[in-house]
C-alpha cells in the first residue's frame, strides 16, 4: 500500500520579501509537519505553484488547478497538483480606508476589495492519479469557499492518511468526510504508463509529421520544448511524449512545467523535456540546439544546426501509414463516390490507446529479436547483462542507420537493457508483442484492414490495463456554487489547526497498523525469448550460387591440407574471392576447425602460408560493424595452427594476421570477450545440472539429452532466478564465487590472447603506435661511417643492448596499456573482485614482455626462412640511352578498372594482378612482373609510360589481392591513357618509397630541357661553356652577334635584355645535321637580293640566320603554295599581293611566331609592331595557307584587344614623350589600315579567280543552320530567306532551274558574299568596327576554353582507366565517355573547321582569331588545311602541317603538357591530343585519303607527351631558338643533340611500312566533308587498348629488330622449356605484331626470303609503288568495277554528291544512301562513287557507263584538250569534264543527235606518242566532234560502245 498524498501545504503571496517587481511565494502551512522517512519534504514548491510568477490581480480570477512534476536526486517523480485562487488582500484594502477618511462614511458596509492575491493548496505525492487530486483539492476549496459545516482539519487528515493499494488492478473506494465518494483505480501493469486521452490531444495539437519528428528528437536524445498558454495542456504533452517512447523510459531531465525564475536551465547541456507558458516565448526563441514546439499553433521549430535522424524504411512508411488510418479513417474512403456515412473516430480516450498500439508495435518490430543479441555474463548475486549492438545493427542491416545507432547508444536503451535483459521477470504486453506478434505485423503490413485490427486489439489491452472495472462505480465529490469565487465577502483562507491535524493523522496510521498489509507479490515469470534478429528489409540480393562458392573453400582447404600444391594453386585465387561473401568466411572458420586436433595443429610452410592467406582474406573485412563474430570464430584457430620453424621455435598463425584493424578495436574484444564468458557460465550451469540429475536423467531417453544441450544460457539463467530464492545463503554464496572465477580464467585466457595479437613479430613495427623505428637501416646514407655503424647495430640487433630494450618497452607499455584497459572495463562491468583485477594488472607486463622475448627467437627464425616461392624479379629491357634510376621495388600491380585483363566477364587469360617490380628509368617509369594466376604464370606482364606524361600520382592504401591484407600503395596515372596502380610489398619500407616518389618527382619536372630525356639520353651533361672562354667556333659567334644586333635595331629590347640574350645564346651550341630528304627545297635561294629595298636590306652576317629560317618547314610551305617571296622587288611578272616580311627573324615582333611571316603587299615592316599590339600577345593576323583552287586565304591571329585595353597595356613601354592616347590611337589606325589593306589584297585575288570559280560552283551555300550553330548574330545577311531558297535552289532541289536564272542569282549572291570571314569570339564583336570594312563580315563562334578541355581530359581518362571497377552498374563505359564531354568538343572544332573550309572553297577568305591564338585557333586551321589540301594528308605534308601551324606558330606545348616545372601547377591540357583525335575521326570516314595510318597518329599522340623527342619541347621557335634546339648547327661536335620525331618517323617509313595507309588513293580534289555529327564520331581505340606484353609499343616500333627486348632468352634460364602455344589476347599482344594484315606480312615474307637469298633487300616502297603503277596500268575497261575513281557527273549538274553537301544541309536525295552506305569502304572502293552508282545505275553490268580520258580537238585552229568522258546509256549522254574528280559537268552530246561514229586519220596538233588508229570521228545532226584516244583498242572499244548506244536507240 503507498500513500495517497504526502503533504499538503498551502502557499500564500509573500508580503515581507516584495522583490524587484516580481513578487514571491512562501509557505503558510504544511502537513505533516515532520518528513517521512521515506518521502523528504520536496524543495521549491512556492517557485512551482506560480510558474509564471506572483503576482498581484486587480480582479478575482477563476480558481486553476494543474500538476506540476518534480524529480528528485534518486530521480523518482513527485506529482505536485496545484489549486489556486485568488483572495482580497487586507493589509492593502486598510490603506485605502485611511486614504478615503476625509470623505462621508457612505455606509457601514465594507468597500469591495481592489487588489488580490493569489493563494496556493499544494498536494504532494508519489502516485500519478491527477483527477483524484483535483476532485481532493476541490473539495477543501468547497468546504472553504462555501462555508460547509465540516472541519478542515479532518479533511486534511483524512487525505493524509489515505492509503492506496499497488498495482494489479484493484479498486478503493474512499471518502474525506465532506459527503464526497472517491475511486481509485490503479493500473493492471505498473509498467505500462497512464495517459487518459493526453496522446489523442498531442496528435490533435500538432499532426502526426510533428509528433513523428518530436518522436524521433526524443529518441536520438535531442532537447525539446514545449510552449502554450495552458499549464495543463504542457502537462498533457509532455506525458504524451513520453508515454509513445515506452519501453524506453525517459532519464532525462523531465520537466512539464518549467517556473520564470529557472528559465536558465534552457541553456543546460543534457538533453531534456520541458514546458514553458507561451509568455515567455521570446526568451526562447535565442536557443540555438532546441527543438520548440508550439502547442497552441500546431507547429514545430528544428534548428539549421540539428540533424534529426528520421526512422529507418520501411517502418516510417508503415508508421505514419497506421497513424493515417487511425486518426484519419475517412481519407481512405474520401474520393468514393459514394462514401459510408461518416466513420466516427473511436471515442478520445480509445483513440489514444490506438495511438499509442501504432508505437508499440513500431517498437516491436525496431527491437525485434533483441533478446538474441543478449550476452549474459553473471546470474547471480545479480544478472549482468550486456547488449550486443554490433551483432544487432548488423543482422538488421542497419549498420548505416543512424537513428537507431542513435538509440542503441542512448541512455534509455541501456536503461531498457538493465530493466528488460533478466529472463526471470514479470512480463508485460510489449514483451509478448517482440516475442510472439513481429512476424504478424510483417504479414499484415501491407492490408490496412488487418493493420487496423491487430492496432485495435492492443489499443483494447491498453484500455483494460487503464479502466480494468468497466461498471465505475458511482463517483460524487461536491462543487462549490457557480460563480462563488466572485462573492464580495469571501473571508481568507483560515489557519489551520496544526496540532489537532497531526493528532488525526496519527490516530488513522494507529488504526490502519493493525490491518494486513495488502501489498502483493509480483507474479513473475520466464521471459519469452522469441525469434532471432532478422533484417528489417526483405533481402532482394540474390545470393548467387552460394552454395558452391562454399565447396570451393571447402575443396581449397582439404587441398591444402592433403599437399595437392597445384590444385589449391589453382582452386586459391577463386576461393580467395569467395571469402568476400559471409557464409564463406563461416565456412572457412568451422572447416578450419575440424582440422585442430586438441587445440593445436601443425603445418609444413606451405600449407601455413595458404591457411595464412585465407584467414588474412577473412578478417580483410571484417572491420565492418556485423563481422565480430567470424574475427572471434579465426581467434582460436589463430593460436591453434604453427609451424616448426626451428627445434624449440615454433611460428603461430597470429604472428602473420595482426594487420587487420580489428584487432586494435577495444568494442570487438568486449564483444568476445561476453560471449565467452556467457558460453562458460552456460557450461558451469549445464555441468551443475547434469551432475544434480545424473541417475534420475538416466532412465529417461535420450530426447532429453539433446534438449538439455539445446538450453540457450538465457534458459538455464531464468531457471537459476527463479530457484535463487529459495537457496541457502552459503549455496548462494558458493554460486557467486564459482561465476566470478569463471568470468576471471575468461579474463586471463583473453589478456593472453591480446599479447597474442597485438604484440607485433617485428617488435620494430609497431602496430597501435607506428613509432619510428632503427630497425630499417637501410634506407641511411651511403658514407661508409654510418654503414659501418649499421652494421655494428644490426649485429648486436639479437643481444641484449639497452637500445633495444628502450625500444621493446615502449612497445610493450602501449600493449599493456592497451590490455589493462581492456580488463578493467569488462572486469568491473561484470563483477571481478577488486583483488583479482589487481593480480591481473601484476601479472600483463610479465605476460607481455615473455611474449616479445619468445617472437624474438621467431622473428629471427622467420627471417631465415626462404621467402615463399616469390617471382623473380625481372629486369625491363631498356631503350638506347635509357638508364635505371631506381632499382626493381617488389610490387603488385593491380587491375587500373579496365575488364579485359582481369578475366573476369570478357573470359581469357587472367593477367592481372600480376606480381613483379616497380622499375624507374630516365625515361619510363616501369612495371615488369608475372600474373599471378599460375595457368598464365609463363607470360610476362610489362605496363610502362613516359615519365613525363604522368598526369597524377597519389598514395594509397590497398588490398593486396593476393595476401589479402591492407598496404600501402601508389597509383600513378598517365596521359598516355596507362595507370600503373600497385601494392608495395612487405619488404619495401615506406622510405624506399619517398625516394622513389622524389626521385619520379625529379624525372618528370626537369630543370631545364636538357635534363630531359630527350637530350640527356645516353650522354652526360655536357659542360656548359662560359661566355669568358674564346670560342673556336666562329659561325656559331657571328649567329649570336646577329641575333643581339637584330634585336638592337627592332628597338625592342632593353639594354639588360639584349646582354641575358647575348649570355643565354653564347652558353648554348648548336648543331645542325644535313636532313636527307629535305634537300629537294633546299636550292630555293633568297630571291633577288640585289634588288632588295632599303627597308630590308640584309646585312651579311644576317645571312646566316636568314639560311636557316628559309629552310623551316614555314617558309617551305609558303614557297609550295607561291604565298609571295622574300623580296619586296616589283620586278615580277605577275604584280604580288602579299609578301614574306623577315621582321620577326629575331623574335622581335612577336615572340610565338615563326621568323618568316606572310602579311599584305602594301603594308610597310615598320608599321607592323604598331599592328601587333591591337592582339593579344601580340599575334598579329598573317596568312597561313591558301587554296590553290579558288585562290582563297586562310589567315590566323590572336584575339582582339579590347580598345581601352591596349592603352593600358602599351603605354609602359611607350617612349615618354609619346602621349599614350596618341599612341592608342594610332595603334587602332594602323590596325584598321592593315585590315583595309588585306581586304583589298584579299578581294583582288578574289576578283582575279572570282570568275571562275563563281560562276559553276553555287556560292556559300552553307545552311543557315550552321550560322546559327556559330554565332547568334544573323548579319551575314539581309534577308535571310531568300538566301535560304537560293542556297537550296542551287544546291539542286529545283532540277528545271535553266541555266541563265540561276547566273543571276549568281550575281545577287556575289554581291552579298562578304570577301572575309573572320571568325573570332562572341566577346569581341563590340571591338570589332565594321564601318571600314563593308567587305568583311565577323562570325561570332563559341567554343569550349582550355579550362573546359582540361576537366573534359579528366573525365576522359576516368572513363577509360577508371582505377577501380565501379560498383555502380549504371555507371558503363559509354556512360562515363559521355559525361566527359570530349566528342562535343570534338564536334565543335570540326563543325567550324567543315565551315571555315567551305567558306574558303567557296570563294572567300577566312580569318580565324579564337582565344589567345595557339589553341583552338591552331586546331581549326590546321583541321582546315588537312580537309582542303590534300598535300597535308601525306606523311610529309602531316610533317609540314605541325611543324607550321603548331610549332612554329607558337602552340604552348610545355605548358599544356605541363612538362615544366613551372607549369607544374597548370595541369594537363591535351590541345594537340584533340586535334588528332579530329584527324582520325576524319581517317575514319576517309579511309582512302591518308596516305599515313591510323598508328602514326598514335604514335603521334604518344610521343608528343613523352619527351623522348626534341620536337615537342619547347613553346614557340624563339624558345627553341633561345636554347638552340631550332637549327642543328653542323659545326660543333660537342652540342646537345635531340632527336627529331620527324627523322625517326622517315627512317621508320623508309624501313617498314609500319606508318604506311594501303587504302591510300586520293581522289578527292574537292576539300573533304567529314560527317560532324556526335553520332558519327568514333571513340579512337587509342584511348583504351594497351599492350601488356611489352608495353606501349610506340616505344619498340623504332628500334632495329636485334634490339628488340627478348623475352625468350630471359626466360628460358627460369621455366624450362617454353611453350609454342600462342594466345593472342587483344590487351597483351600487340595484334598489328602478332596477326599482320596480309600485305604487311607479305612484304616481311618478301624481306625474309631476300635475306635468304643473300639479296640486298629491296626498299618496300619502291615494291609497292612498282605493283600499284602496274594496276593502273592495266586496260581501262574493267576500271570501273575494280577501281572507280569515280564520276559522280552521271548525276546532273546541281545534285550535290556525298561530300559535297555542306555541312548541316542536306538534300534529300542523297540523304537516305548516307546512312545506309557502309561507315568505311574497306575495299578502296570511294563510298562516294559507291553510292551514286547505286542511286542512278540499274544493276546489271552492260547498263554500266563507260568513262575514260579522251583527247578532243576544240574548235578549228584550238588545240587537243584531255577530257574526261563518260557514256552514259541511261540518260543516253555523252558527257566530258575537265577530269575525273571533277563533278560540275563542262559539257554533253546528246546521243540522239549523232548520226555516225567513224575511225580517222591524225591530224595536226595531235598529242605525240599517239598511234594512227587511236582517232576517230563522230558526227552529229549540227557538227563534228574529232576524238584520240589512248591507243588503238581503246578507240575501237569508244567506237563500238557508242555504236551499240545509237542502235538501242
Amino acid at each position: 500500500m503507498a500513500r495517497l498524498a504526502d503533504y499538503f501545504i498551502v502557499v500564500g503571496y509573500d508580503h515581507e520579501k516584495p522583490g524587484s517587481g516580481a513578487g514571491l511565494g512562501k509557505i503558510i502551512q504544511r502537513f505533516p509537519q515532520k518528513d517521512w522517512a521515506d518521502t523528504p519534504f520536496p524543495q521549491g514548491i512556492e517557485l512551482f505553484c506560480q510558474p509564471s510568477g506572483w503576482q498581484l490581480s486587480r480582479e478575482r480570477k477563476q480558481p486553476t488547478f494543474f500538476v506540476v512534476v518534480l524529480t528528485d536526486i534518486d530521480s523518482d517523480r513527485h506529482y505536485c497538483s496545484c489549486l489556486t485562487f485568488y483572495e482580497a488582500e487586507i493589509n492593502l484594502q486598510g490603506t485605502k480606508k485611511e486614504e478615503i477618511e476625509g470623505e462621508v462614511e457612505v455606509s457601514a458596509l465594507i468597500q469591495p476589495a481592489e487588489v488580490f492575491a493569489p493563494k496556493s493548496l499544494v498536494l504532494v505525492s508519489r502516485l500519478d492519479y491527477p483527477e483524484i487530486f483535483r476532485a481532493c483539492l476541490g473539495l477543501i476549496y468547497t468546504v472553504y469557499v462555501d462555508s460547509l459545516n465540516v472541519s478542515l482539519e479532518s479533511l486534511i487528515a483524512n487525505l493524509c492518511a489515505c492509503l492506496v493499494p499497488a498495482a494489479g488492478g484493484s479498486q478503493k473506494l474512499f471518502s474525506l468526510g465532506a459527503g464526497d465518494r472517491q475511486l481509485i483505480q490503479t493500473p493492471l501493469h505498473d509498467s505500462l504508463p497512464v495517459t487518459g486521452t493526453s496522446v489523442a490531444l498531442l496528435f490533435q495539437q500538432l499532426g502526426i509529421q510533428n509528433v513523428l519528428s518530436l518522436f524521433c528528437a526524443v529518441l536520438t536524445e535531442n532537447k525539446v520544448l514545449f510552449h502554450s498558454a495552458s499549464f495543463q495542456r504542457l502537462s498533457d504533452a509532455c506525458r504524451a511524449l513520453e508515454s509513445l517512447m515506452f519501453p524506453l523510459k525517459y532519464s532525462y531531465p523531465y520537466i512539464p512545467i518549467l517556473p520564470a525564475q529557472l528559465l536558465e536551465v534552457l541553456s543546460s547541456p543534457t538533453p531534456f523535456i520541458i514546458g514553458v507558458h507561451s509568455v515567455f516565448k521570446t526568451d526562447i526563441h535565442e536557443l540555438l540546439d532546441v527543438i520548440i514546439a508550439d502547442l497552441d499553433g500546431g507547429t514545430i521549430k528544428i534548428p539549421e544546426c540539428i540533424h534529426l535522424s528520421s526512422l529507418p524504411e520501411p517502418l516510417l512508411h508503415q508508421t505514419q501509414a497506421a497513424l493515417s488510418l487511425v486518426l484519419h479513417p475517412d481519407l481512405e474512403v474520401a474520393d468514393h463516390a459514394f462514401p459510408p456515412p461518416r466513420t466516427a473516430l473511436s471515442h478520445s480516450k480509445m483513440l489514444d490507446k490506438e495511438v499509442r498500439a501504432v508505437f508499440l508495435r513500431l517498437f516491436a518490430q525496431l527491437f525485434q529479436g533483441y533478446r538474441s543479441c543478449l550476452q549474459l555474463i553473471r546470474i547471480h548475486a545479480e544478472p549482468v547483462i550486456h547488449f550486443h549492438k554490433t551483432a544487432f545493427l548488423g543482422q538488421r542491416g542497419l549498420v548505416e542507420n543512424d537513428f537507431l545507432t542513435k538509440v542503441l547508444n542512448g541512455m534509455a536503451f541501456a536503461g531498457f537493457v538493465s530493466e528488460r535483459g533478466p529472463p526471470y521477470r514479470s512480463c508485460d504486453l510489449f514483451d509478448e508483442l517482440v516475442a510472439f506478434e513481429v512476424e504478424r505485423i510483417k504479414v499484415e503490413e501491407n492490408n490496412p484492414l488487418k493493420v487496423i485490427k491487430h492496432v485495435r486489439e492492443l489499443a483494447e489491452q491498453l484500455f483494460k490495463n487503464e479502466n480494468p472495472n468497466p461498471h465505475m462505480a458511482f463517483l460524487k465529490v461536491p462543487r462549490p456554487t457557480e460563480g462563488s469565487h466572485l462573492r464580495v465577502h469571501i473571508l481568507p483562507f483560515p489557519k489551520i489547526n496544526e496540532t489537532r491535524v497531526q493528532e488525526l493523522i496519527e490516530e488513522h496510521f494507529a488504526k490502519n497498523q493493525n490491518a494486513p498489509p495488502a501489498s502483493r507479490v509480483e507474479k513473475k515469470c520466464v521471459v519469452p525469448a522469441g525469434p532471432p534478429v532478422v533484417s528489417i528489409m526483405d533481402k532482394v540480393t540474390t545470393v548467387f550460387n552460394s552454395a558452391q562458392r562454399l565447396e570451393v573453400v571447402r575443396n581449397c582447404i582439404s587441398f591444402i591440407f592433403e599437399n595437392k600444391t597445384l590444385e589449391t594453386e589453382k582452386t586459391l585465387p577463386a576461393a580467395l574471392r569467395a571469402l568476400k561473401g559471409k557464409a564463406a568466411r563461416q565456412c572457412l572458420t568451422d572447416e578450419l576447425g575440424l582440422h585442430v586436433q586438441q587445440n593445436r595443429a601443425i603445418l609444413d610452410h606451405q600449407q601455413f602460408d595458404y591457411i595464412i592467406r585465407m584467414m588474412n582474406c577473412t578478417l580483410q573485412d571484417c572491420s565492418s560493424l556485423e563481422e565480430y563474430n567470424i574475427a572471434a570464430a579465426l581467434l582460436p584457430l589463430t593460436s591453434a595452427f604453427y609451424r616448426k620453424l626451428a627445434p624449440g621455435v615454433s611460428q603461430f598463425a597470429y604472428t602473420c594476421v595482426q594487420d587487420h584493424p580489428i584487432w586494435a578495436n577495444q568494442q570487438f574484444w568486449e564483444t568476445t570477450f561476453y560471449n565467452a564468458v556467457q558460453e562458460q557460465v552456460r557450461s558451469l550451469y549445464l555441468s551443475a545440472k547434469e551432475d544434480n540429475h545424473a541417475p534420475y536423467l538416466k532412465q529417461k531417453d535420450k530426447l532429453s539429452d539433446d534438449q538439455y544441450q539445446e538450453k540457450t544460457a538465457m534458459d538455464l539463467a531464468a531457471e537459476q532466478l527463479r530457484v535463487w530464492p529459495t537457496l541457502s545463503k552459503s549455496a548462494q554464496q558458493e554460486l557467486v564465487q564459482c561465476e566470478e572465477s569463471t568470468v576471471f580464467s575468461q579474463a586471463i585466457h583473453f589478456a593472453n590472447l591480446m599479447v597474442n595479437l597485438l604484440v607485433p613479430l617485428d617488435t620494430s613495427k609497431n602496430k597501435l603506435l607506428r613509432t619510428s623505428a632503427p630497425g630499417d637501416w637501410e634506407s641511411g646514407s651511403n658514407s661508409i661511417v654510418t654503414n659501418s655503424i649499421a652494421g655494428s647495430v644490426a649485429e648486436s640487433y639479437d643481444t641484449e643492448s639497452g637500445f633495444e630494450d628502450s625500444e621493446n618497452n615502449d612497445i610493450a607499455n602501449s600493449v599493456v596499456r592497451f590490455i589493462t584497459r581492456f580488463i578493467d572495463k569488462v572486469c568491473t562491468e561484470s563483477g571481478v573482485t577488486q583483488d583479482h583485477i589487481k593480480s591481473l594488472h601484476c601479472m600483463i607486463p610479465g605476460i607481455v614482455a615473455m611474449h616479445i622475448e619468445t617472437l624474438e627467437a621467431v622473428h629471427r627464425e622467420s627471417r631465415r626462412l626462404p621467402p615463399i616461392q616469390k617471382p623473380k624479379i625481372l629486369r625491363p629491357a631498356l631503350l638506347p640511352g635509357e638508364e635505371i634510376v631506381c632499382e626493381g621495388l617488389r610490387v603488385l600491380l593491380d587491375p587500373d578498372g579496365r575488364e579485359e585483363a582481369t578475366g573476369g566477364l570478357l573470359g581469357g587469360p587472367q593477367l592481372l594482378p600480376a606480381e613483379g617490380a616497380l622499375f624507374l628509368t630516365t625515361y619510363r617509369i616501369l612495371f615488369r612482373g608475372t600474373p599471378h594466376d599460375q595457368l598464365v604464370g609463363e607470360q610476362t606482364v610489362v605496363r610502362s609510360f613516359p615519365i613525363a606524361s604522368i598526369t597524377k600520382e597519389k598514395k594509397i592504401t590497398m588490398q593486396n589481392q593476393l595476401q589479402q591484407n591492407m598496404q600501402d600503395g601508389l597509383q600513378i596515372t598517365s596521359a598516355s591513357f596507362q595507370l600503373i596502380k600497385v601494392a608495395f610489398d612487405e619488404e619495401v619500407s615506406p622510405e624506399v618509397v619517398e625516394i622513389f616518389k622524389k626521385q619520379l618527382m625529379k624525372f618528370r619536372y626537369p630543370q631545364s630541357i636538357f635534363t630531359t630525356f630527350a637530350f640527356a639520353a645516353g650522354q652526360t651533361t655536357p659542360q656548359i661553356i662560359l661566355p669568358k672562354q674564346k670560342e673556336k667556333n666562329t659561325s656559331f659567334r657571328t649567329f649570336s652577334k646577329t641575333i643581339v644586333k637584330g634585336a638592337k635595331r627592332a628597338g625592342k629590347m632593353t639594354i639588360g635584355r639584349q646582354y641575358l640574350l647575348k649570355k643565354r645564346t653564347g652558353t648554348i651550341v648548336e648543331e645542325r645535321v644535313n636532313r636527307p630528304g629535305w634537300n629537294e627545297e633546299d636550292d630555293i635561294s633568297v630571291s633577288d637580293e640585289s634588288e632588295l629595298p632599303t627597308s630590308t636590306t640584309l646585312k651579311a652576317s644576317e645571312k646566316s640566320t636568314m639560311e636557316q629560317l628559309v629552310e623551316k618547314a614555314c617558309f617551305r610551305d609558303y614557297q609550295r603554295l607561291g604565298l609571295g617571296t622574300i623580296s619586296g622587288s616589283s620586278s615580277r611578272s605577275k604584280p604580288e599581293y602579299f609578301r614574306i616580311t623577315a621582321s620577326n627573324r629575331m623574335y622581335s615582333l612577336c615572340r610565338s611566331y615563326p621568323g618568316l611571316l606572310v602579311v599584305p603587299h602594301t603594308v610597310q615592316d615598320s608599321s607592323l609592331p604598331r599592328v601587333a599590339r591591337c592582339y593579344r600577345h601580340n599575334r598579329l593576323p598573317v596568312v597561313c595557307w591558301k587554296n590553290s583552287r579558288s585562290s582563297t586565304l586562310l589567315l590566323r591571329s590572336g584575339g582582339f584587344h579590347g580598345k581601352g585595353v591596349v592603352g593600358l597595356f602599351k603605354s609602359q613601354n611607350s617612349p615618354q614623350s609619346a602621349p599614350s592616347s596618341s599612341l592608342e590611337s594610332s595603334s587602332s589606325i594602323e590596325q584598321e589600315k592593315y585590315l583595309q589593306a588585306l581586304l583589298s589584297a584579299v578581294s583582288v585575288y578574289q576578283k582575279l579567280s572570282g570568275n571562275n570559280t563563281l560562276t559553276v560552283r553555287p556560292a556559300l551555300a552553307l545552311s543557315p543552320g550552321v550560322w546559327a550553330s556559330l554565332r547568334s548574330s544573323t548579319r551575314l545577311i539581309s534577308s535571310p530567306t531568300s538566301f535560304v531558297d537560293v542556297g537550296a535552289r542551287l544546291a539542286g532541289k529545283d532540277h528545271s532551274a535553266s541555266f541563265n536564272n540561276s547566273t543571276y542569282l549568281q550575281n545577287q549572291l556575289l554581291k552579298r558574299q562578304a570577301a572575309l570571314y573572320i571568325f573570332g569570339e562572341k566577346s569581341q564583336l563590340r571591338n570589332f568596327k565594321l564601318e571600314f570594312a563593308l567587305n568583311c563580315e565577323f562570325v561570332p563562334v563559341e567554343f569550349h576554353d582550355i579550362r573546359q578541355v582540361k576537366a573534359s581530359f579528366k573525365k576522359l581518362m576516368r572513363a577509360c582507366v577508371p582505377s577501380t571497377i565501379p560498383t555502380d552498374s549504371e555507371v558503363t563505359f559509354l556512360k562515363a565517355l559521355e559525361d566527359s564531354e570530349w566528342f562535343p568538343q570534338l564536334h565543335r572544332i570540326m563543325q567550324l573547321a567543315v565551315v571555315v573550309s567551305e567558306v574558303l572553297e567557296n570563294g572567300s577568305s577566312a580569318l580565324v582569331c579564337l582565344e589567345e591564338g595557339w589553341d583552338i585557333t591552331a586546331q581549326v586551321t590546321s583541321l582546315v588545311q588537312l580537309l582542303s589540301d590534300p598535300f597535308y594528308r601525306t606523311l610529309e605534308g602531316f610533317r609540314m602541317l605541325v611543324e607550321k601551324e603548331w610549332l612554329s606558330f607558337g602552340h604552348k606545348f610545355s605548358q599544356r603538357s605541363s612538362l615544366t616545372l613551372n607549369c607544374q601547377g597548370s595541369g594537363f591540357t591535351p590541345v594537340f591530343l584533340q586535334f588528332l583525335d579530329c584527324v582520325h575521326q576524319v581517317h575514319n570516314q576517309y579511309p582512302t585519303e591518308f596516305e599515313f595510318n591510323l598508328y602514326y597518329l598514335k604514335f603521334l599522340a604518344f610521343h608528343y607527351v613523352s619527351n623522348r623527342f626534341k620536337t615537342f619541347l619547347l613553346d614557340s621557335d624563339y624558345e627553341r631558338l633561345e636554347h638552340g634546339t631550332l637549327f642543328d648547327d653542323k659545326g660543333d661536335k660537342h652540342a646537345k643533340k635531340g632527336i627529331c620525331i620527324w627523322e625517326c618517323i622517315d627512317r621508320m617509313h623508309k624501313k617498314s611500312p609500319i606508318f604506311f595507309n594501303y587504302l591510300y588513293s586520293p581522289v578527292e580534289i574537292e576539300a573533304l566533308k567529314p560527317n560532324v555529327n556526335v553520332s558519327s564520331l568514333k571513340k579512337w581505340d587509342y584511348y583504351v587498348e594497351e599492350t601488356l606484353s611489352a608495353g606501349p609499343s610506340y616505344d619498340w616500333m623504332m628500334l632495329a629488330p636485334k634490339q628488340l627486348p627478348s623475352e625468350d632468352s630471359e626466360l628460358a634460364g627460369d621455366t624450362g622449356p617454353q611453350s609454342q602455344r600462342r594466345t593472342v589476347w587483344p590487351c597483351y599482344d600487340d595484334v598489328s605484331c602478332c596477326q599482320p594484315d596480309a600485305l604487311t606480312s607479305l612484304f616481311s615474307e618478301i624481306e625474309r626470303l631476300e635475306h635468304k637469298l643473300n639479296q640486298t633487300p629491296e626498299k618496300w616502297q619502291q615494291l609497292w609503288e612498282r605493283v600499284t603503277v602496274d594496276l593502273k596500268e592495266e586496260p581501262r575497261a574493267d576500271r570501273p568495277q575494280r577501281h572507280p575513281s569515280g564520276s559522280p557527273g552521271i548525276v546532273s549538274t546541281n545534285l550535290p554528291s556525298y561530300q559535297k553537301r555542306s555541312l548541316l544541309h542536306l538534300p534529300d536525295s542523297s540523304a537516305g544512301q548516307e546512312h545506309g552506305a557502309s561507315p568505311a569502304p574497306s575495299n578502296g572502293v570511294d563510298r562516294r562513287a559507291a553510292t551514286l552508282y547505286s542511286q542512278y545505275t540499274s544493276k546489271i553490268d552492260e547498263n554500266r557507263s563507260f568513262e575514260g580520258t579522251l583527247y578532243k580537238r576544240g574548235a578549228l585552229l584550238k588545240g587537243w584538250k584531255p577530257r574526261w568522258f563518260v557514256l552514259d546509256i541511261t540518260k543516253h549522254q555523252l558527257r566530258y569534264y575537265d577530269s575525273g574528280e571533277d563533278t560540275s559537268c563542262k559539257g554533253h552530246i546528246d546521243l540522239a543527235e549523232v548520226e555516225m561514229v567513224v575511225p580517222a586519220g591524225p591530224s595536226m596538233g595531235a598529242p605525240k606518242h599517239t598511234s594512227d588508229k587511236a582517232f576517230f570521228d563522230l558526227k552529229t545532226s549540227k557538227r563534228v566532234y574529232n576524238f584520240c584516244a589512248q591507243d588503238g583498242q581503246s578507240a575501237q572499244q569508244w567506237i563500238d560502245r557508242i555504236q551499240s548506244c545509237i542502235s538501242d536507240a
